[in-house]
């Protein structure tokens, strides 16, 4: 499935790009994009959607930890090799409309 992307949606890919194998919570997610969680969450909703990324929630006793239970996200396979290729994308893109080298790599 396509993803649309937009500036919100790069940066987050890009966040997760940054530790491919890891699992990100929201907070975590928001922190390193800047965004809000009226952002963040329905472009998580849709790349899970497509397939990008994938969710699971931590299984822990809320009342021990003394928190809700977190929502782990972490690219899928497919997620981390289209992500990387549209990053890319958008890369040699800048690099064409602004003609300063090194954009691209």
């Amino acid at each position: 499935m396509a993803v649309r992307m937009t500036s919100s949606v790069l940066k987050v890919i890009a966040a997760l790009l940054a530790d491919p194998t890891s699992e990100r919570y929201g907070l975590q997610i928001m922190q390193a994009t800047g965004l809000p969680s009226g952002t963040l969450y329905p472009i998580l909703v849709r790349l899970e959607r497509a397939g990008w990324v994938e969710s699971k929630w931590e299984d822990v006793d809320p009342a021990l930890e003394g928190r809700p239970s977190r929502r782990y996200y972490r690219l899928t396979a497919e997620g981390e090799t289209e992500a990387r290729r549209e990053v890319a994308a958008m890369h040699q893109q800048m690099s064409r409309a602004t003609g300063i080298p090194g954009l691209s790599t």
